[in-house]
């Protein structure tokens, strides 16, 4: 038997494994519990300017953006809060003020 662990939120004892998450059914929260080996390579990504970016950094765009599919278009100042950063092409996961969930290249960002 895997050893389980209590939820985070409500301690609860209950916690059980759904595909890649785990999952507390008495207060329903959801996380992921991701161990490293030892060869796995860990995620770099770096912004216009050379500044090394880690999950939950503040970021600037720092070039008009236009939003595929709409009219809209991200500002250059936009502030972006608390990046997650996945493999791809674009490696920049956020959630844009006034726009929604985004997907940027790190290229057209600067640390704040």
């Amino acid at each position: 038997m895997t050893d389980i662990p209590d939820c985070p939120e409500c301690a609860s004892t209950f916690t059980y494994v759904d595909g890649e998450l785990f999952i507390c059914p008495e207060c329903s929260h959801e996380w992921a519990l991701t161990v490293k080996s030892d060869n796995e390579m860990e995620l770099t990504v770096s912004d216009a300017h050379g500044n090394q970016l880690a999950v939950g950094d503040t970021v600037t765009v720092i070039k008009d953006l236009k939003v595929k599919g709409s009219s809209s278009v991200v500002k250059v100042g936009t502030r972006v809060k608390n990046i997650r950063l996945v493999e791809g092409d674009h490696d920049i996961d956020c959630k844009i003020p006034g726009i929604g969930p985004m997907k940027l290249k790190s290229q057209f960002v600067k640390k704040s």
